[in-house]
């Protein structure tokens, strides 16, 4: 399907050589403050053609508004966007359309469709992504109204780990520790340790150089959250997350918390204490569940890892078959990420914002329900 989300909803359209990508945000409530700039600033960070470790492709990224928004507010109606593709070469493919591609969705979309645009892998590209970080940026910000901050950041790329149990772990961030996180940015490769950070760019490079690719583990921490988001069975908080990290392009493995640590574990290891806390509420010791139990959030930090695989086009030669089943010899051209891991860090903090605050939707609508 081509739409996310229940109370708000995300539809996008587009292809990565099509004239645009675009989208309509259904649900954002009335009256909201927009920042245009975060929003560009969001999307600069997911462009490619910053650097060498990224592919050469690089789009202006320029949102055009066309509905939803007067005078920097939102209406309260559908928000319609588009993303025009300008730097595209779609000759690139053209020795692409009668071969299906390793690792891609070339075969899958055939089989199912019966007809595929081949140029750049169509609605299946990494492209389609620009759409879900515009809607995100606007869903980021209505959460860091309610105090809600979401942080994202590569703790792997290939066999280099970034020690952050400090961040993942901990109930409460330092101030070094929250440092860290908001400089995560600033470098090309977003992990919050400048050292590791170095060793990473140097694995990419590595297998860019020797026309191969490589994966990475984003790890995403949310601070802020209350109780109670969630729905029971079927929409739990941690199932709609697990959706919506898994429909992000080359995600390939998703855990909450300790995740599957977790199966090597005694129960005894593996519960959080519930503990008073200095402001006379409950907490938890420990935060082995991640910040859910029954899928619902209990207000300790909502911490879970997505791990991506390496990039499927690669220079390397492989062996496939033609749309016809002629076995045939494919080494890929053109310009491609060799690790989609480093762009893919806000596209979780899109996909995170975009299924928070459609439960935070949720829980106000039926606590409003009752009331009534």
């Amino acid at each position: 399907m081509n739409t996310f989300g229940r109370l708000l909803r995300l539809t996008s359209f587009g292809e990565s050589h099509g004239p645009a990508l675009g989208g309509v945000l259904d649900g954002v409530p009335a009256g909201f403050a927009i920042d245009e700039a975060a929003i560009e600033e969001a999307l600069r960070r997911r462009q490619g053609g910053r650097s060498d470790l990224t592919t050469p492709r690089r789009e202006s990224d320029k949102v055009r508004f066309l509905s939803g928004i007067y005078e920097g507010r939102t209406l309260g109606v559908p928000i319609a966007f588009v993303i025009d593709n300008a730097d595209t070469r779609s000759q690139d493919y053209s020795q692409l359309s009668d071969l299906y591609r390793p690792g891609h969705a070339d075969f899958t979309y055939q089989a199912k469709y019966g007809h595929r645009d081949p140029r750049g892998g169509g609605r299946a590209s990494a492209r389609e992504t620009v759409v879900r970080v515009v809607a995100g940026a606007f869903c980021e910000q209505w959460l860091r109204a309610e105090g809600v901050h979401i942080s994202a950041y590569l703790s792997q790329v290939g066999t280099v780990h970034y020690d952050d149990s400090h961040l993942y772990e901990a109930i409460h961030l330092t101030e070094g520790d929250k440092v860290l996180l908001q400089r995560r940015y600033e470098d090309v490769v977003p992990c919050p340790d400048k050292a590791t950070a170095e060793r990473m760019a140097a694995a990419v490079a590595e297998a860019r150089d020797s026309r191969d690719s490589i994966g990475g583990v984003i790890s995403c921490r949310v601070d802020g959250l209350p109780a109670g988001l969630g729905e029971p069975l079927y929409d739990k908080l941690s199932s709609r997350l697990a959706s919506a990290m898994m429909g992000i392009n080359a995600a390939r493995g998703f855990e909450i918390g300790d995740g599957f640590a977790l199966a090597s574990e005694y129960g005894s290891a593996a519960n959080d204490p519930f503990v008073p806390t200095e402001a006379g509420a409950i907490g938890q010791q420990t935060n082995h569940c991640g910040g859910l139990l029954g899928g619902i959030s209990t207000g300790a930090p909502l911490t879970f890892r997505t791990a991506f695989k390496p990039t499927s086009s690669i220079g390397r030669e492989q062996t496939t078959c033609r749309t016809d089943g002629t076995p045939t010899p494919l080494s890929i051209t053109g310009r491609h990420d060799p690790c989609v891991a480093l762009r893919a860090v806000p596209i979780v903090e899109a996909m995170t914002a975009l299924t928070l605050m459609d439960f935070y939707l949720l829980h106000r609508a039926y606590s409003t329900a009752e009331r009534g």
